[in-house]
């Protein structure tokens, strides 16, 4: 059974600016309060000068486009490959998309993923498998 409503093709995007109050919310949540991403002084001596947000925060937006648009509520995200491909600054504005690749049997949809910044710069790029939710007709 094909996903219904969707078509290969169809295209969503969502977009956030990432404050203090997500990274330090979601450091708290995970655990995760690597210097890279809390300490300035310490950050501004790393690789990237100056702090950076947690990968999977960026990523997460991802899940905001499948799990609320496409393909939406009741979605069930079974696969997700990301390959992060530059850093993403406290204040920058990052754009998720996802792109309908494939429909498959039993409801599954592979899909793009991405998130770029404010300056259209790719900074994850991957792509994702997931259970569609049924509609029924």
């Amino acid at each position: 059974m094909h996903a219904q409503g969707l078509a290969v093709g169809d295209c969503a995007e969502f977009s956030k600016t990432i404050t203090e109050t997500d990274l330090v919310l979601f450091a708290g949540l995970t655990g995760d309060f690597n210097p890279c991403h809390m300490d300035e002084v310490q950050a501004s001596a790393g690789r990237f000068g100056g702090r950076i947000v947690h990968g999977m925060l960026t990523s997460s937006l991802i899940c905001t486009l499948l799990g609320m648009r496409i393909p939406g509520p009741g979605t069930l995200h079974l696969r997700q490959q990301l390959e992060f491909l530059g850093p993403v600054r406290p204040g920058d504005t990052v754009t998720a998309r996802v792109e309908v690749l494939e429909l498959m049997p039993r409801g599954r949809v592979r899909l793009r993923t991405c998130c770029r910044i404010q300056d259209g710069t790719l900074v994850v790029d991957g792509e994702a498998l997931v259970v569609a939710p049924r509609r029924d007709a």
